[in-house]
């Protein structure tokens, strides 16, 4: 029988939501979290010219024929759990669990949600960028450097407004707290004493003049987009600083974003990204990420916008 490998964190509740979308729906999964390999979760897979790879996965609980698996839905699993051993013994053995495990499921010929090497590529902001721009999208003036004199030269060119933000994950840890970097305004003083941006890469944008700004969760073909008001000044910058003031509302895509959108989704070969976009005052909708394991489970619960669904849909081909 048909069955949807669903590959995320154990305690993952969005993806409670699509398991059960699916499961209501009449369609057999198997889930796993690669942290459950290899303790929990036995792998023997076989490899003949004739069926191409066959064998299973397994658990106590639950079994699945590689050679049955329809569709994977991707969604950040948790680093493999080995048995202990020493550190050599440890980079060794993950190195054969993400070869030989990420290997096989990596190879099924199946519908992917979406492709773990598409969705690695698709994290770089500057082919974001680019592809956004090929696609039709409007992008802002952008600048990745580590080279202050660059950085002032872009902020006179774009008229002295402009943010600055991380080029890769926001979040890091320091002394067991969870931090996040935020995008922020650039102002005379940061200008004024560029110490420190020649120690890595910076990206820093054009500053947009926006109403509000729209988060756009694509599922395949199918564009599911929420405004989101920011009714204080930090969540106006950036709303992901300032959660407690902001609003949504279900809103429609113009039809020119919309193809754009699609037209990048075909040319990174996914089929799931959450997008961002700030809204202009005159309408214009400007791109300014997009991630392809982004969150919108808190997106379908302040819209009742059905995205677990779509994506149980879309894993199922039923579209």
């Amino acid at each position: 029988m048909p069955a949807v490998l669903v590959i995320a964190a154990q305690d993952d509740w969005p993806t409670d939501r699509v398991v059960k979308a699916l499961t209501d729906g009449g369609a057999e999964v198997f889930r796993m979290d690669t942290a459950q390999f290899p303790q929990e979760l036995s792998l023997a897979g076989r490899f003949d010219a004739r069926r191409g790879w066959s064998g299973g996965l397994s658990t106590a609980h639950r079994a699945v024929d590689l050679a049955d698996i329809s569709a994977v839905y991707y969604r950040a699993p948790n680093p493999f759990d080995l048995p202990a051993m020493s550190d050599p013994e440890r980079r060794f053995a993950a190195a054969q669990a993400r070869a030989g495990l990420g290997g096989i499921i990596t190879a099924l010929d199946c519908r992917w949600m979406s492709h773990p090497a598409a969705m690695s590529r698709a994290e770089y902001k500057p082919l974001q960028l680019a592809t956004a721009r090929t696609a039709g999208l409007t992008v802002p003036a952008t600048l990745i450097t580590n080279n202050p004199a660059a950085v002032r030269t872009f902020v006179g060119e774009v008229g002295g407004r402009a943010v600055c933000k991380p080029v890769a994950t926001p979040v890091f840890i320091e002394g067991d707290q969870l931090k996040t970097v935020y995008t922020r305004r650039l102002s005379a003083a940061d200008l004024a004493d560029l110490r420190g941006i020649d120690t890595t890469a910076h990206l820093f944008q054009a500053w947009v003049d926006k109403a509000h700004e729209v988060r756009l969760t694509a599922v395949g073909e199918r564009l599911f987009a929420a405004e989101i008001h920011a009714a204080g000044s930090a969540g106006h910058i950036d709303w992901r600083s300032d959660y407690a003031s902001l609003t949504y509302q279900a809103t429609t895509v113009p039809d020119a974003t919309a193809e754009g959108v699609r037209r990048y989704l075909r040319r990174l070969d996914l089929r799931f990204a959450a997008f961002d976009f700030a809204v202009t005052p005159d309408g214009t909708w400007t791109f300014l990420e997009a991630n392809p394991c982004g969150q919108w489970d808190w997106i379908e619960h302040a819209t009742g916008l059905p995205l677990a669904q779509a994506i149980a849909d879309e894993l199922q081909g039923a579209a």
